[in-house]
C-alpha cells in the first residue's frame, strides 16, 4: 500500500524499518547465493534449487515471447483483435505503460465501474454526495473508501454461482482531504467517526443482469467498521489483561489484503494500525514493544486522539493491543460478530493466503514493513475434524516464521513458547505473550528480514508459493537483488515434498522488477516493465496476476527511475515459461489491488485504490480542488475521485487472460 498520511507526499512508513534485531537480511543471503552474472533472460534468476527444474519449469529456460501490437485500449479497449498466445497461458496483446487518468485494458476487453466509495448498501440508503458532506452515520450505510483485498463468494452452484454472489472487500484507509468538505485542519469527533465508518469491510451482493454486473438489495449487505463490536479467540482471549481498555472491544482498521477460508469465511488483515494512535502528552515515550511496532506520538498524522481518547496512546495504551490481528467474518451470517484470531500472530498483516495440505489448514502472511518477516500458520490436524468438534481451525496450530539460507534452502522456525529462546528464563511468559509480541519473537529466533513482504499466492498446479517484495532501502550485502531495491522483486519456493505443512523448503527469485534503462540487470521491456509488485493471485488455470503499488512519492518520476513505468498496473505471468504481459493500467495516483474471478473465470473483479491521492508528479488535492490529480471514475466537474471496484470481461464472453 502507499499512503499520503499528512496530505503531503513523503516516505511511505512501510519503507522505514523498525527492525533492530541484527538478523541476517535477505539481501545478504541472496548475495551469497547468486552473483550479478546469474541474472538472465525474462527478468528471472537462474534456478539453482532442484525444484525449479521439475514441474514448475526452469525459470530462466526461455525468453518471454515478445507480443506484437500495442493493445492500448482506453476503458473498453481498442487495438489489434484478440489472438491466442503463441505459447503458454497468455492470449491477450499487452497494453503499454501510460499516464492517462483512465483504466486501460487490452483490445477485446471491457472495464466497468462497480460499487465506488459512497455507494449506498441499499437502494433506499443515503446517496453519495459529491461534495463530501455525507455524515458519519451516512458513511456507515455506504461502501467504504480505499478498496483493497476482495473475494467473491458464489450464491448458487454451477453457472448460477458465476452470475450471483457476495463481493466482500476491505477498505484500508481514508484520504483526509477528500473525505471532508473542508479537509481536516480542524479535527472533530464527527470527523473521527466518519473516518472510522470509511474503514473496515463491505459485504455487497452483486449479480450479472442483462450483460452488466450491478449491486442489489440483499439481507447479506453489511458494513464492518472501526466501531463494530468484535471478539477475540485463541491464546490471547478477550479477558487477557493486555486487552483491557477504556472501551469495549470494537473495530477493525487498516485492512489491507485478505484471505478466504476453506469453510467459507472471509479474513480481513490489519496492517498499519499503529498510525492511528498518538498523544499530546510530552511525558509519554514508547515502550520497546511499541517502538518495534512503529508506535509514536505523532502516528501518521490522523490526530484522532485529539477528539477521541480511545486513540490516545498515553491515556489508553492497551487499545493498541487490540489491533494487528487477522479478523474472521462470516459473510453468510450478517448478524455474526467478527472474531480476531490471535493464534496467527500480531503484526502488520498484509494478507492471509489460505491453503490446504494433508487436510490441514495453512495460512501464509507477510509483515509489510521494510526489514520484516514472512510467516506461516499450520493448523493442528484436520480442519474438518476441528469444525466437527465445534472448534475453530484458526485457534489451534503453530505459527512459524521463515529463515532463508545461503544454499537456496529455508527453514520455518516455530514461534512456540518453551522452544528455543522463547522461554520464561528469557522473559517470555506464555504463548499469549509470544503472540502479542510476534515481531520480537521472530527477532529472537533468527528470522530473515525482507524487502517489505506483501501478498502470497500458491500455484494450484504444483503448490509452489510466491511472495511479492515491494521494495527496500537496502541491507548489508554485496549485490543482488539490489541495494537499495527501489523496484522490488518476487520470490518463490517449494515446500519439502510439495507439502505446505513442511518445515523446510527450497527457494529462488522469480522476477526482478524495474526499468532496464536504469538497471541493466532487469530484462523487462515495454510490454511488461513494472515496479513495486504488491498484490498477487493465481487463477484456476495457473495464471499469476501481479498488481503494482509504486508510491505516489515516486510514481512517474524520472529522477526516481520511474518515468517509463507509467501509472500502477496489473500484469499476468505464465510461471512455466516466465512470460509476463501487462494487462491493465490504472488512473493517476491510484494503486491497483484486490483481484478475483467468478468460478467460470469469465468475470474478473479488481480494485482501484486512492485515485487522485497527492503525488509529487501530478500535484496535491485541496478541499477547494479535490480533482488536482484525478477525477476518475465519475469525472464530475463538482466531484472528487473515488476508490472503486472494476469489472473486467471479454467482449466474446471468454475466460479472462486467454
Amino acid at each position: 500500500m502507499s499512503i499520503d498520511h499528512d496530505n503531503h507526499v513523503h516516505t511511505d512508513p512501510d519503507d522505514i524499518s523498525s527492525n533492530t534485531s541484527g538478523n541476517r537480511p535477505f539481501r545478504e543471503v541472496l548475495a551469497a547465493r547468486a552473483g550479478r552474472r546469474d541474472i538472465v533472460r525474462g527478468g528471472t534468476v537462474i534456478a539453482a534449487a532442484a525444484f525449479l527444474g521439475a514441474a514448475a519449469g526452469t525459470l530462466g529456460a526461455d525468453a518471454p515471447a515478445s507480443a506484437g501490437g500495442n493493445g492500448h485500449g482506453q476503458g473498453h479497449g481498442h487495438g489489434k483483435p484478440d489472438r491466442p498466445s503463441r505459447r503458454g497461458l497468455l492470449g491477450f496483446d499487452p497494453v503499454l505503460p501510460n499516464t492517462d487518468d483512465a483504466i486501460t485494458v487490452p483490445a477485446g476487453y471491457t472495464a466497468d465501474v462497480l460499487i465506488p466509495w459512497g455507494t449506498p448498501l441499499r437502494s433506499r440508503g443515503p446517496a453519495w454526495r459529491a461534495d463530501a458532506t455525507n455524515t458519519a452515520a451516512e458513511q456507515a450505510e455506504q461502501v467504504g473508501s480505499h478498496h483493497d483485498g476482495m473475494h467473491f463468494f458464489p450464491l448458487g452452484r454451477g453457472p448460477l454461482g458465476s452470475r450471483r454472489g457476495l463481493l466482500v472487500l476491505n477498505h484500508e484507509y481514508i484520504d483526509r482531504t477528500l473525505l471532508y468538505p473542508d479537509g481536516d485542519a480542524e479535527m472533530t469527533r464527527e470527523k473521527v467517526d466518519k473516518a472510522l465508518a470509511g474503514h473496515g469491510v463491505s459485504v455487497v451482493e452483486v449479480e450479472l443482469s442483462r450483460g452488466r454486473w450491478r449491486n442489489v438489495d440483499s439481507r447479506f449487505n453489511r458494513r464492518v467498521t472501526g466501531t463494530t463490536p468484535v471478539a477475540f479467540s485463541g491464546p490471547v482471549s478477550g479477558r487477557h489483561p493486555a486487552l483491557r481498555s477504556n472501551n469495549s472491544p470494537m473495530g477493525t482498521l487498516n485492512n489491507c489484503s485478505h484471505g478466504a477460508t476453506p469453510w467459507g469465511t472471509y479474513v480481513a488483515c490489519e496492517e498499519n494500525w499503529n498510525g492511528y494512535f498518538g498523544t499530546e502528552d510530552p511525558q509519554w515515550s514508547p515502550t520497546p514493544e511499541q517502538a518495534r511496532y512503529g508506535v509514536n506520538a505523532a502516528g501518521f498524522g490522523y490526530r484522532w486522539h485529539l477528539a477521541d481518547p480511545r486513540f490516545d496512546v498515553a491515556r489508553n495504551p492497551n487499545e493498541l493491543n487490540r489491533f494487528g490481528w487477522l479478523v474472521e467474518i462470516d459473510p453468510m451470517n450478517p448478524r455474526s460478530t467478527p472474531v480476531k484470531r490471535t493464534a496467527l500472530g500480531r503484526f502488520k498483516h498484509e494478507g492471509a493466503t489460505f491453503w490446504e495440505s494433508r487436510g490441514r489448514v495453512v495460512v501464509y502472511s507477510g509483515d509489510d514493513q521494510d526489514g520484516d518477516y514472512l510467516y506461516k500458520f499450520v493448523g493442528d490436524g484436520s480442519w474438518r475434524m476441528q469444525r466437527a468438534l465445534g472448534r475453530s481451525p484458526l485457534d489451534h496450530g503453530t505459527l512459524y516464521v521463515a529463515r532463508f539460507d545461503d544454499d537456496g534452502k529455508g527453514v520455518w522456525l516455530p514461534l512456540k513458547h518453551g522452544k528455543g529462546p522463547l522461554t520464561r528464563a528469557n522473559g517470555w511468559q506464555d504463548q499469549a505473550d509470544v503472540l502479542l509480541r510476534t515481531r520480537e519473537a521472530a527477532d529472537a529466533v533468527g528470522a530473515t528480514p525482507l524487502d517489505r513482504p506483501e501478498w502470497v499466492a500458491v500455484n494450484p498446479k504444483n503448490n509452489d508459493v510466491y511472495l511479492t517484495l515491494t521494495n527496500g532501502t537496502g541491507w548489508p550485502g554485496e549485490v543482488n537483488p539490489r541495494t537499495p531495491n527501489p523496484y522490488g522483486h518476487i520470490i518463490r519456493w517449494r515446500e519439502r515434498g510439495c507439502d505446505n505443512t513442511a518445515t523446510t523448503f527450497e527457494w529462488d527469485v522469480f522476477v526482478l522488477a524495474g526499468d532496464p534503462a536504469y538497471d541493466p540487470q532487469v530484462q523487462l521491456d515495454e510490454t511488461n516493465i513494472f515496479g513495486s509488485p504488491d498484490g498477487i493471485w493465481f487463477d484456476g488455470d495457473g495464471r499469476l496476476w501481479i498488481q503494482t503499488d509504486v508510491s505516489n512519492s515516486t510514481q512517474n518520476r524520472a529522477d526516481r527511475g520511474h518515468d517509463n513505468i507509467g501509472n500502477n498496473a496489473m500484469l499476468a505471468a505464465d510461471p512455466r515459461t516466465g512470460e509476463i504481459r501487462r494487462f491493465l493500467v490504472g488512473p493517476r495516483g491510484a494503486e491497483i489491488t484486490g483481484v478475483v474471478t467468478t468460478p467460470d473465470q469469465r468475470t474478473m473483479f479488481i480494485n482501484v485504490q486512492h485515485p487522485g491521492e497527492s503525488t509529487t508528479y501530478w500535484g496535491t488535492p485541496t478541499p477547494e480542488n479535490p480533482r488536482a490529480v484525478s477525477n476518475w471514475p465519475d469525472f464530475d466537474p463538482a466531484g472528487r475521485p473515488r476508490s472503486s471496484t472494476v469489472v473486467i470481461r471479454k467482449a466474446d464472453g471468454g475466460v479472462i487472460g486467454t
